[in-house]
């Protein structure tokens, strides 16, 4: 099967099933406290696995396109990729174990005729918190899976969480253990490198994980997990590596959407897949997700998102050039139509073969030294290797790796709070700021600028903090009038009110919306004031106060800043 039938089939067979497929997410998203990028088809879901009422229902499904930075480094074997999509499937407080097992056995065998001798699961074994998961094991025994084929694993592999194993769940925090599938191929034999047995979780390549069911039936209060009222499904199963599945080959780069790039690869470097996969599947995956980063706005720089599609460009100009000496510009015009790839691709070769013209001065290569010609030039720890050994030098890789840890240590502790964006939590006094946020935008729009629009956000249980679109500084007079036009609203009272509506309807009546996010055919709407003539009106999935009162203070302006060309930045706290 090819990558459109098999997602065609997932959406269908849940469609039919009661499913409302919802759009995707964008692939950055601004309103997300976790992530540079949408990692998951779940993260925009959130609030309603919280308990938020969807406008689209309890039973959900979609295919999302995901970015996951922390794969960058595995990329080069034959199932890893940073840019994918996810098939998913939720109920929120609908359906639970005794559907959606059964469902997703009767697609991966039925749907897209996967032998049912080649599929194993795993289950969660228990703990002192939470027991063995005894009812998705009968399950799968009933529906003729081999006791032989169901795994059991302890928090570390079969519990889902947003921060992982529950003692290090936050209160507040919702969670659960899962069942994973996985696909056995009998093409690949087990490498003792990774243990003396094998088994689904290994990382030898025999097994290849398919698809998880997170049931999240736990939320963490007065440090216990007690069970949640509203117990949700989350499924995710990568679509690349289903439709691997369906061809028996363990490598999904041999799948179609993959095909005709690493032909072009070929034909630029004159040299055949076999015996070049790793570098091949560097290039193809990281110019893929380069092209999703450029079509979300995405322009390579030193920051954020910006430095992750830097960081894939460079890798692949390096990869490139391992297979054919001299790269060029128009090397990667045949591989892309993005002209900011293409331009940071010229820079790059620039600053890559001055790296290169100062590796040839060095008498000798350390670690420290390899370290150097990393984070000025780009250059990966692989190319220095291979190039001191040519020379007859050997690299301390520990020296290398202390200094770069030092070097990530250093960028975490500068940018702990920067990648931050949305809500941090749904407690009472971010709820408060999370009003006041759809106050100051609003009024921002009344006195300052009505075409101004937000750009991203951040509140906490201190204060709010929203970017927004405007070309110069604000005056005094009109911070003042912003901060004094939203206390007049709480002194009013108004209330708050959330409406589900048609998206065509919330559209005329010229309701705020997330840029470039896609929005379902239903979506929730929260107004300030009379629906009739409201002070705000905007797309949101909440939480907010019902009435303006419930704020408890006054709001004060703290400060107004830019941020980028065309772009500001203002906090506001309750005082």
């Amino acid at each position: 099967m090819n990558t459109d039938e098999v997602r065609d089939k997932y959406l269908k067979f849940f469609e039919k099933r009661g499913h409302k497929i919802i759009p995707p997410a964008p692939l950055v998203l601004e309103n997300d406290p976790t992530t540079l990028f949408t990692s998951s088809g779940m993260q925009p879901l959130v609030p309603y696995l919280m308990g938020e009422v969807h406008p689209e229902g309890k039973r959900l499904t979609d295919s999302q396109p995901a970015i996951r930075v922390g794969d960058i480094e595995d990329v080069g074997d034959n199932r890893h990729t940073t840019f994918f999509e996810m098939l998913g499937n939720w109920s929120l407080g609908d359906y639970f174990k005794a559907e959606q097992l059964p469902w997703v056995w009767e697609f991966l065998t039925q749907e897209l005729g996967l032998p049912k001798e080649k599929l194993y699961v795993s289950i969660f074994e228990g703990d002192e918190s939470v027991p063995r998961d005894e009812e998705s094991y009968e399950i799968w025994k009933s529906l003729g899976v081999p006791t032989d084929h169901i795994l059991e694993y302890g928090v570390d592999k079969n519990w889902w969480s947003r921060s992982g194993v529950p003692e290090n769940m936050p209160e507040g925090e919702i969670g659960g253990p899962d069942s994973e599938i996985f696909f056995e191929f009998d093409s690949v034999k087990h490498d003792p490198r990774f243990g003396e047995h094998c088994h689904p979780n290994c990382d030898c390549g025999r097994f290849l994980e398919i698809g998880n069911s997170v049931f999240i039936q736990y939320i963490k209060k007065n440090g216990k997990l007690t069970e949640l009222p509203q117990k949700n499904v989350d499924f995710g199963g990568g679509l690349e590596r289903l439709v691997a599945v369906t061809n028996n080959d363990p490598d999904i780069f041999k799948i179609d959407i993959f095909a005709s790039l690493i032909g072009k690869i070929e034909d630029l470097t004159s040299k055949k897949y076999e015996g070049e996969e790793s570098a091949m599947r560097i290039i193809a995956d990281h110019i893929r997700a380069a092209n999703a980063l450029s079509n979300a706005g995405v322009i390579p720089g030193n920051k954020l998102q910006s430095y992750v599609m830097r960081r894939l460009i460079r890798r692949a100009v390096v990869k490139l050039k391992s297979l054919k000496s001299e790269v060029s510009k128009d090397d990667f015009m045949a591989l892309t139509d993005s002209e900011v790839i293409i331009e940071e691709v010229g820079k790059f070769i620039k600053t890559l073969d001055q790296g290169l013209k100062e590796f040839e001065k060095l008498e000798n290569v350390d670690g420290k030294i390899a370290f150097d010609l990393y984070q000025t030039y780009g250059f990966p720890l692989e190319i220095t290797l291979e190039l001191a050994l040519e020379r007859g030098h050997k690299i301390n890789v520990d020296e290398f790796k202390k200094a770069f840890g030092k070097h990530q240590e250093k960028s975490r502790t500068s940018s702990a709070g920067v990648f931050k964006g949305g809500l941090a939590d749904h407690s009472i006094e971010v709820t408060r700021l999370h009003t006041v946020h759809h106050l100051v935008l609003a009024a921002l729009q009344k006195t300052v600028d009505p075409k101004i629009s937000q750009k991203g956000s951040n509140i906490n249980a201190e204060r709010m903090r929203m970017d927004f679109n405007f070309s110069r500084k604000l005056t005094e007079d009109e911070v003042g009038k912003v901060e004094a036009l939203v206390n007049e609203k709480i002194a009013e009272d108004l209330e708050v009110t959330k409406k589900i509506m048609p998206k065509s309807d919330a559209e005329k009546l010229g309701a705020q919306m997330e840029f470039a996010k896609k929005y379902p055919d239903n979506v929730s709407v929260y107004f300030i004031g009379s629906i009739d003539l409201p002070f705000s009106v905007e797309f949101c999935g909440g939480p907010h106060v019902a009435k303006l009162s419930e704020i408890h203070g006054r709001v004060k302006i703290t400060k107004e800043e830019s941020v980028a060309a065309g772009v500001r930045r203002i906090y506001a706290i309750i005082e």
